[in-house]
C-alpha cells in the first residue's frame, strides 16, 4: 500500500475539546475523494507512544486543497491524542493511501441527506466543500446534532456555505437546553425533524456519521421510515480511533 510522508503544519481549537490539525504533503500529490479516511502514523513518536502510534481519521478538507490534509478530533485523554496535541510543528507522520466509500453518489438529481453527530461532521465537511467548489446542482441537507453550541465545530463555516449555495440546507440541532439566541432546532434528530425539511424520506441517499450509538440510532430510524440499507452509508467514530462501517 502506498504511503506518504507529511509534516504537522498547523493546529487550532475549533470547539470545546475539539481540535483541527493540518498537514503539509511536502510537495507530494495526495489525491483522495471527499469523505474518505486514512491512517496517520507518528514517524518519531514520544517514548510512551511507541507501539501505539497510529490512528485512522477522516480527511476533513476538500480534495481541491492541494498540498494540505486536515483532520479534526475530539481531544480525549488518550496517549495518541495527547502526543498529537503536544507534537512540535514540523513533526513527521506517515499517512496511508486514502480509502473508504463514504463518498457522494454520482446522480446529482437525487438529494443527499447527511445526519452528523459531533465529530462525525469531518467527512461531511470535506464533501460539502468539494461540492461547493464543483458547483454541483444537487440538493444537500445537513442535520447536524451536538449537545450544545460550544460543542458545535465548524458552525460559522457551514453557515457560510449555506448562504452561498442555494442547493445546501443546514439544519443544526442542540440536544441540551437551548442556548441563548440559538436560531436553529433543538432536540435529537427524529422522524419529525426529518419530515419538516424533506419531501418524503424514501427518495434521498443518506450519509450517517458520528459515535457508534448515534449511527445505530439513526440507521434504525431510517429503517423504520422505510429506507433500505442500499440507500444508507455510515461511518462510525470511537473514543480511540475511528471505526469504519461504510456501505457502498
Amino acid at each position: 500500500m502506498a504511503e506518504y510522508q507529511m509534516t504537522l503544519k498547523h493546529r487550532e481549537r475549533i470547539a470545546r475539546d475539539t481540535m483541527a490539525f493540518s498537514f503539509d504533503t511536502n510537495g507530494t500529490r495526495y489525491e483522495f475523494r471527499a469523505g474518505q479516511h486514512a491512517d496517520f502514523l507518528f514517524l518519531d513518536p514520544p517514548l510512551e507512544q511507541e507501539g501505539d502510534n497510529s490512528r485512522t481519521f477522516s480527511l476533513a478538507n476538500s480534495p481541491h486543497d492541494k498540498g494540505l490534509v486536515m483532520i479534526a478530533l475530539r481531544m480525549r485523554e488518550t496517549g495518541f491524542k495527547t502526543a498529537l496535541k503536544t507534537a512540535a510543528l514540523g513533526a513527521k507522520f506517515r499517512v496511508s493511501r486514502p480509502r473508504g466509500s463514504f463518498t457522494l453518489h454520482k446522480d446529482v438529481t437525487r438529494p443527499a441527506v447527511f445526519l452528523a453527530g459531533g465529530i462525525g461532521i469531518t467527512p461531511v465537511r470535506s464533501i460539502l466543500h468539494w461540492a461547493a467548489h464543483e458547483r454541483l446542482p444537487q440538493k444537500l441537507y445537513l442535520f447536524y446534532s451536538n449537545r450544545d453550541l460550544e460543542d458545535t465545530a465548524f458552525l460559522e463555516e457551514l453557515e457560510g456555505l449555506a448562504a452561498q449555495n442555494r442547493c445546501f440546507t443546514l439544519i443544526p440541532t442542540l440536544t441540551r437546553l437551548k442556548s441563548p439566541g440559538w436560531p436553529y432546532e433543538n432536540g435529537h434528530i427524529d422522524q419529525g425533524l426529518l419530515t419538516r425539511y424533506l419531501q418524503g424520506l424514501d427518495g434521498p441517499m443518506y450519509y450517517v456519521a458520528g459515535p457508534s450509538g448515534m449511527v445505530g440510532a439513526m440507521t434504525a430510524l431510517l429503517h423504520r421510515s422505510g429506507v433500505s440499507d442500499d440507500d444508507i452509508k455510515t461511518e462510525e467514530f470511537g473514543d480511540y480511533q475511528q471505526g469504519i462501517s461504510a456501505r457502498p
